[in-house]
């Protein structure tokens, strides 16, 4: 059961953010210095992140309070709706009852305003002036412009090339919210330039555009950085998702048999699933599903391994699933999951079997995507696509095996500025992996001693 003191009462929604560091039965291996390879303490992270950041990154208290002026701004649109798709059901013939907890809601369209809001207030509180940033499918910058708008900081976001091009109303977002958008790989920085004059039409990458990012920010005392998925405190934040959808569905006396969500670097997947870690680490059967592209398959093909966040190998190592931090995945429409590596949490929680991993390629999740808007209405996202393909499979198996299955899945953003991908799937013109083959054997990532 949800702990009620965790709940408000009154609005629903939560008041602090679940640790899952504080239930983990070993603790994670530390990242490690890129140049020293040594343990990183707070003050080597200190030149990017505020000292706040830094603490909730390591913390092991099971809950942390939420700040009364990011609950404020959470009221704009938490508690998120958790519906039942009954109309999907009905047209699979299936015996399993499908809810979707529906981040789509937010001013910026997705979940991500879920630790934007909350960076922002930390940073804008340590005296920062502007937070720069990497943005994959452009919901991480809009998210971030967003709340920097809010809290009166300038912000910066290298949006992978690929992507800038694709989704230019994404690029209008956050510009709308004063973000300076760039192209990444830029020549604007000097990691930008070496990957440049390597491959002059690079397609850009997360990492590429972390390295220009962190570079940015390493720069300038006044300048932090600002990460939007993979890191402990991105995942903590996102727990408002997974701490709401107990709390909804306890109000409907149901459990979830399944839980599936998208997976990239792992804030909306560890947003949804981290708070219910617990129960089956104490012997509850749940089957928790992370659903990631075959192009870029970090947990389902990738090595576990110590490996740098970035390209250019600015940040410090972490251990996680990876596929090599130089690793350029194929111009997929579901930009927010073309990322190397998998969050330290979510590869801890897939090595000892809490978590499975499953891949599919962009032609079958953009058939589920469509079916779910011409049942459901909601045209998703394309990283959630991933996981309505997934909960589609499972519910046609209940339907094969005769069984009746709860199941709940993370919705994690709407598709109103990504309808180019959907015209090039309804024309016939969208490929299966992006332009690109799917890896066909895990890359040999050195470990870091």
């Amino acid at each position: 059961m949800t702990d009620r003191a965790v709940i408000s009462e009154r609005t629903g929604i939560p008041l602090k953010w679940y640790n899952v560091l504080a239930d983990l039965r070993r603790p994670l291996d530390p990242p490690l210095h890129p140049k020293t390879r040594k343990p990183v303490g707070p003050e080597d992270l200190a030149a990017i992140f505020p000292m706040a950041l830094i603490e909730q990154e390591v913390s092991t208290q099971r809950y942390i309070d939420i700040p009364e002026e990011v609950l404020k701004v959470y009221a704009g649109w938490r508690p998120t709706p958790l519906r039942r798709a009954e109309n999907l059901e009905r047209v699979l013939g299936t015996p399993a009852h499908i809810y979707y907890k529906y981040e789509g809601v937010s001013p910026a369209g997705s979940h991500k305003p879920n630790t934007a809001v909350a960076q922002a207030f930390y940073n804008k509180k340590a005296g920062i002036k502007r937070l720069v940033t990497e943005t994959g499918a452009g919901q991480w910058g809009s998210a971030l412009a967003f709340s920097c708008s809010l809290f009166g900081l300038e912000c910066s976001v290298y949006m992978v090339k690929v992507s800038y091009e694709q989704k230019p109303y994404r690029r209008l977002m956050m510009q709308t919210w004063g973000a300076q958008v760039t192209p990444s790989p830029s020549p604007t920085t000097v990691s930008g330039r070496a990957i440049l004059e390597r491959d002059p039409l690079s397609p850009g990458s997360l990492g590429i555009a972390i390295s220009e990012a962190v570079e940015v920010a390493a720069g300038s005392p006044e300048v932090n950085y600002s990460l939007g998925s993979v890191l402990n405190h991105v995942l903590l934040h996102q727990t408002v998702i997974g701490l709401e959808a107990r709390q909804q569905m306890e109000q409907m006396d149901i459990y979830p048999d399944v839980l599936i969500g998208c997976h990239g670097g792992g804030s909306n997947f560890g947003g949804l699933v981290l708070p219910f870690i617990p129960d089956k680490m104490n012997g509850r059967e749940i089957d928790i599903i992370a659903v990631e592209p075959e192009s870029c398959p970090s947990l389902t093909r990738g090595r576990l391994a110590y490996d740098y966040g970035d390209t250019t190998g600015l940040t410090p190592l972490v251990r996680m699933y990876t596929l090599g931090h130089d690793f350029v995945p194929p111009g997929i429409h579901a930009g927010g999951l073309r990322y190397h590596g998998a969050a330290p949490i979510v590869s801890r929680l897939v090595e000892d079997g809490l978590v499975r991993a499953v891949a599919y390629d962009q032609l079958s999740v953009f058939e589920a995507g469509v079916m779910f808007a011409r049942t459901e209405g909601i045209i998703p996202a394309p990283e959630s696509n991933h996981a309505i393909r997934a909960a589609i499979d499972e519910a046609l198996r209940c339907k094969q095996e005769g069984i009746e299955k709860t199941i709940l899945l993370s919705l994690s953003g709407h598709g109103h500025f990504d309808l180019s991908a959907y015209d090039a799937y309804l024309t016939g013109k969208l490929e299966c992996n992006g332009g690109g083959s799917q890896v066909s054997t895990p890359p040999q990532v050195p470990i870091v001693e």
